[in-house]
Parts: structure tokens; sequence; C-alpha cells
């Protein structure tokens, strides 16, 4: 799912693959390289930097 907003680093976004153990998490865009982003996710205690498609991912 494409989103109308472009995606950047700094962006605010939600993951839209359903398939993804992370569907419905949103997180923030840290770096773009070619088709994807590294999206660092935090949540209380523990944070985690994914790289996911940016097909896969809406902005917030």
């Amino acid at each position: 799912m494409a989103s109308a907003v472009p995606i950047l680093p700094g962006a605010t976004v939600t993951v839209v693959d359903a398939r993804s153990i992370y569907a419905g998490y949103t997180g923030f865009v840290q770096r773009i390289s070619g088709d994807r982003a590294a999206v660092l996710f935090e949540g209380g205690n523990w944070d985690k930097l994914v790289t996911m498609r940016l097909s896969d991912l809406s902005a917030a």
C-alpha cells in the first residue's frame, strides 16, 4: 500500500503489512536506502531498529 505522503528520514510511519509481526506498530524512519527504510520502534524499556520495505509502510 503506497502512501500519498513521501516517507523521508525523521518521518513517523506505521507498518501496514498484515503478515509482519510489526503490523500496526508505529516507528521513526532513521535512514532510507533504495526501496528499504530502517525504522526505529521504541516501547518502554526496549528499542528495536528494523529494516523494512517502503511499500510496507504508511506515513502516520
